[in-house]
């Protein structure tokens, strides 16, 4: 039957980190592997009493149908928040979206015919890699530093790149680097995407996730021609399991994302909406996101000190101002993907950083999540990897 499968289809590969969370199932195994949020920190008898509001009052409504836009009062309050951050934002500018990811497929089917290119920073988010290589994308990669994307090198690719279409990035806490980008480097790439009529697709799931230091305002902010398109979500922030994301961009290209969910799905959960805007209302969002950077910052602090304790001296980590990750340079002969083996025969799990690559040749980093285990397995479990790193040189 493999005749029967599209192009398209063909070349679509098992997602690295999906294939490694399956280990995250085994009770011994010490995972520093998925995106995880930590469970513990879930707002569960928070949310038993949103449902029994939410079934009570509104249950008619609540399991029905209803747009495709999504819940006009929790797109409200989104806007709200989004208009905090500096934003200009109505609910007419939002649509929710089964995660962001969601959002990214809807990128890939709106934008890219075969042999169009993404430009992105160098590493990059492997869910959008693939969620992009779906349509048949090809990918350049943007010298990327701690200050973001190089804008001079992406200058430079877009001249070279007649048929790219938008340019993908992360500026806050980037998956996987960790990396924040300078408020410099966001008004210059909106100013980049303005002079070549480029689309600029902002993802953020991580910006509330800050531990220190000052907010920097989002690229979409800078936006004056409406061609930024900003990627949010709960995930992080409340939930992954709600699956509610968000897409916010100007009338004509929201409308390119409506018309793709009418298709895709019809609309995103109408029960989870409701039950997230009921919960928005009842409680004090904000002390609940205080209380997870609370407890993330204590674990990377213990992570950071734990890798310059146990790793060897050649091993380069920077230290993320916020978000889930940390990001491990090892030296050049280091293939991760073989360390990954010997770190699962001694129980530990982490994901070998080349597939952050899309073009490939970069196999002695690792990705370190340290958001979703407890301290004293964080502690276990960098003291395994660095033993095995030291074996391993």
């Amino acid at each position: 039957m493999e005749h029967l499968f599209s192009d398209r289809v063909q070349q679509v590969k098992a997602s690295e980190i999906r294939e490694i969370l399956k280990l995250t199932q085994m009770p011994d195994i010490i995972s520093f592997a998925g995106g995880l949020p930590a469970p513990e920190l879930f707002p569960i008898e928070a949310l038993k009493n949103v449902a029994s509001v939410v079934l009570d009052e509104m249950g008619k409504e609540a399991l029905q149908y209803s747009t495709t836009e999504g819940y006009d009062p929790l797109r409200s309050k989104i806007a709200a928040r989004m208009i905090r951050a500096g934003v200009k934002a109505t609910k007419d500018d939002i649509l929710i979206t089964s995660g962001s990811q969601q959002g990214l497929d809807f990128s890939g089917k709106i934008f890219i015919n075969p042999g169009d290119y993404v430009l992105c920073e160098s590493p990059s988010y492997l869910g959008a890699i693939n969620a992009f290589k779906a349509y048949q994308s090809a990918f350049k990669e943007v010298k990327t530093d701690h200050e973001g994307m190089d804008l001079a090198d992406l200058e430079t690719v877009i001249q070279d790149t007649p048929n790219a279409k938008f340019i993908y990035v992360i500026p806050d806490f980037q998956n996987p680097s960790g990396r924040t980008w300078s408020l410099e480097r966001r008004k210059g790439i909106v100013e980049i995407a303005n002079r070549y009529n480029l689309v600029i697709i902002e993802d953020n799931p991580y910006g509330e996730l800050r531990f220190e230091g000052e907010t920097i305002a989002s690229i979409k902010s800078f936006d004056t021609e409406g061609r930024v398109i900003y990627l949010g979500t709960f995930s992080k922030t409340f939930s992954p399991g709600i699956r509610i994301g968000f897409v916010l961009a100007a009338p004509t290209l929201l409308n390119k994302y409506i018309l793709v969910k009418q298709g895709a799905d019809l609309q995103s959960s109408t029960l989870s909406q409701r039950e997230l805007n009921q919960y928005l209302e009842m409680y004090d969002f904000d002390a609940h996101i205080s209380k997870i950077r609370e407890v993330y910052k204590k674990r990377r602090d213990l992570m950071m000190e734990t890798i310059r304790e146990a790793f060897p001296a050649s091993a380069k980590c920077e230290v993320p101002q916020g978000g889930l990750f940390a990001w491990v340079e090892l030296p050049k002969h280091i293939d991760t993907k073989a360390l990954l083996i010997k770190a699962v025969e001694n129980k530990v799990a982490f994901v070998p950083g080349g597939s952050f690559f899309p073009n490939g040749g970069q196999e002695n980093y690792m990705r370190l999540n340290f958001s979703n285990m407890p301290e004293e397995k964080i502690v276990e479990g960098i003291q395994r990897l660095g033993k095995i790193i030291k074996e391993s040189l």
